[in-house]
């Protein structure tokens, strides 16, 4: 839930001046023993559910590139946001995709939308 702006932080940096959108997605995996069986009964084993932040960025200029593109560029960020399931405060530990920026103006990037995934399954 994006509650105030400083319900999302990322390396203790506060995203409410940042973004425009977020989007909180708890995605199932499943071991390779998942599937239907010939009576259509789901079977398998459930490792985790593991929260995905999708995270779109206002108009930058090049000063909020400068403090958000090594957040981006790193391998490993900490994040902390507020969990609907638990009505509480996680922080966890992501990876990020691939992200761009697009020029339409003179000295300002569009705005950027990139996922960060948790590295470990929710507690």
């Amino acid at each position: 839930m994006y509650i105030d702006k400083d319900s999302i932080t990322i390396n203790k940096i506060s995203m409410g001046s940042y973004l425009t959108n977020a989007v909180i997605s708890y995605n199932k995996l499943w071991s390779n023993d998942a599937g239907r069986n010939l009576a259509g009964k789901m079977t398998g084993t459930l490792i985790g559910i593991f929260p995905k932040l999708e995270l779109t960025f206002r108009k930058l200029k090049q000063a909020d590139l400068n403090v958000l593109a090594p957040i981006f560029d790193s391998s490993r960020q900490t994040v902390r946001y507020h969990d609907d399931a638990s009505n509480s405060y996680k922080t966890i530990t992501t990876y990020t995709g691939d992200w761009s920026t697009s020029y339409n103006r003179l000295g300002t990037a569009e705005g950027v939308k990139i996922s960060f995934i948790a590295t470990e399954r929710r507690t």
